[in-house]
């Protein structure tokens, strides 16, 4: 947006010449005006400089003069002074009779003073629209001013370059405003773009955390399991400490003789936070203790996340934060669904196989203790949704490494539920020196976890193609009462020797066959005859099932 600079000129040149008009006053108030009207000596004696005293030799012009005569004649002739010049000149001036601007010409003699008074002709060439007037100076010969006309333009207020620098300022006005309003519209565009996509990527994200059915990679919690220490004890304890803060509580999903269980949510994912009785701190200490044992974690074991306690010096809340799975336990789903032959071996398969990883001691560095869980029932047994098992709760956990010889009993005034409880446990005569005793124990409740599952599972009625099944029921539901006491189980467990029925139906479906053989030999009388975990494990990975049984 720069100005002109003819403009700039024009501004100097006025400066210059009111400093010239204002040099031009004598001490006596003679002006240059005065000295061109009038032929007083006083302008021949006027001041003197360097100028004048330079051009001493100069010689005197002879001019046509015409209204700037000296004596104030009409037309004639006047004389310069050495160093002088003559001019022709238009100026703009009001009529009185018709009160119009009309220009008046006049000739005349300039004094030697400021150059010949070559910078009025100047000034009056270059710009004459502001002044009203033009002049025109020359020296060359004596009357040589006779036939010079100026040209004449009426005086303006506002230089006509100046419209152009306005033009110019608005058309680099708008230029900007433009450029804003683009930029503005290209951020906007952006920034909704990003939230668009972002969006779509939150609702990608799985409502599951470290659970085989959803691909880890798309879990921030995975992710950090992944990126811990790579023992499989789990997340640093200052991780779980963090998580447990940013929980938060949806509503409860079931209650237990030891605690609570809440569904919740952490950065969008559902959890499962169980919340123990003040009663309960040795439950859940061990329990802890427990899912942090190294290389514990495994795809049929309750993912655990993290554990905390909370206190405010009035109350306190311990937590155990695991995977949510919306199917709840076996207990629930067994009550609500019918299985076919291939549903019935998936959960068969996977909860020995969950088992068996618990039973296995794992030895090197790092290497995993043998654990017996002691509380096997359908209760704390929990569905996912690719139809396979996750065991949980682990607050009688027993633990035994070989290298120390020692079994790890927690201090727990809990006991095991008598309903699943070994023969051996009821009579008390098992042998807790001995882990082994622990393990035959945990086959046992495995075989009446078995016969629940069997129970619901279909079967094609002879000479039909109707099939049926029986309804859900507890092991030894109908001999004891629905909250047995220790003396009720072991009246008919130990006295009685009695076992749950095995129905006719069961022996024309071949996984029903086999899970009937394998569940009679874990609830034998005797320990020592009991299947292994891993030889049932192997037993069910190698049966085929048929998947073709349409449930209705």
């Amino acid at each position: 947006m720069a100005v002109s600079s003819a403009s700039v000129g024009v501004v100097i040149l006025v400066f210059i010449l009111l400093y010239s008009d204002a040099a031009g006053t004598t001490d006596t108030g003679i002006t240059m005006e005065h000295c061109l009207q009038s032929s007083d000596e006083s302008c021949a004696a006027g001041p003197k400089d360097v100028h004048q005293s330079s051009n001493v030799n100069a010689r005197a012009l002879q001019c046509y003069c015409e209204g700037h005569c000296p004596g104030n004649l009409q037309n004639g002739t006047c004389e310069t002074r050495p160093g002088g010049s003559c001019f022709a000149a238009v100026e703009e001036v009001t009529d009185d009779e018709t009160g119009l601007t009309v220009p008046e010409w006049s000739h005349g003699c300039m004094p030697p003073e400021q150059n010949g008074g070559l910078l009025q002709c100047k000034v009056g060439v270059q710009s004459p629209q502001i002044h009203g007037k033009s002049i025109v100076c020359c020296d060359g010969e004596d009357f040589c001013n006779k036939d010079l006309l100026p040209e004449y333009v009426p005086k303006t207020t506002t230089p006509p370059p100046m419209s152009n620098v306005t033009d110019h300022n608005g058309h680099h006005t708008l230029a900007l405003l433009a450029s804003f309003i683009i930029c503005a519209v290209a951020f906007i565009v952006v920034v909704i773009a990003a939230y668009v996509i972002f969006k779509k990527r939150e609702k990608r994200k799985p409502h599951c955390l470290i659970d085989s059915v959803c691909n880890p990679n798309l879990s921030p919690l995975a992710d950090l399991v992944e990126q811990s220490s790579g023992s499989g004890s789990g997340l640093p304890l200052l991780v779980q400490r963090t998580i447990a803060k940013q929980i938060q509580m949806v509503h409860s999903v079931g209650k237990g003789r030891y605690g609570e269980v809440w569904l919740a949510k952490w950065r969008d994912e559902r959890v499962a936070v169980k919340i123990f009785h003040t009663t309960e701190e040795a439950s859940w200490f061990r329990e802890t203790e427990i899912y942090q044992t190294v290389l514990m974690r495994h795809e049929n074991i309750l993912g655990f996340i993290a554990a905390d306690i909370k206190g405010t010096g009035t109350w306190t809340q311990m937590l155990l934060i695991t995977d949510y799975h919306e199917l709840g336990s076996l207990y629930d789903y067994l009550q609500k669904r019918v299985l076919n032959p291939h549903m019935l071996k998936t959960l068969a398969l996977s909860l020995a196989s969950g088992l068996a990883h618990l039973h296995t001691e794992i030895f090197g560095t790092p290497g995993k203790p043998a654990i017996s869980h002691r509380d096997i029932k359908s209760k704390n047994i929990l569905v996912k949704r690719n139809g396979q098992c996750a065991i949980a709760d682990f607050g009688l956990a027993v633990k035994y490494s070989s290298e120390s010889d020692e079994i790890e009993i927690a201090n727990n005034t809990r006991v095991g539920t008598r309903r699943y409880m070994a023969p051996e446990a009821l009579n008390e005569t098992l042998d807790t020196t001995v882990f082994e005793s622990f393990k035959q124990a945990d086959m046992y409740s495995l075989g009446l976890v078995f016969w629940e599952m069997a129970r619901r599972c279909i079967s094609t009625i002879r000479g039909t193609k109707n099939t049926t099944c029986e309804d859900y029921a507890l092991p030894y539901q109908d001999v004891v009462p629905s909250d047995p006491s220790f003396e009720d189980m072991y009246a008919v467990v130990c006295v009685k020797g009695v076992r749950p029925p095995i129905p006719l139906r069961w022996q024309d479906e071949e996984i029903l066959v086999v899970l009937s053989k394998m569940m009679q030999e874990c609830w034998h009388p005797n320990p020592a005859v009991r299947l292994t975990a891993l030889r049932v494990k192997k037993t069910l990975g190698k049966l085929e099932t048929d998947c073709s049984i349409k449930i209705v």
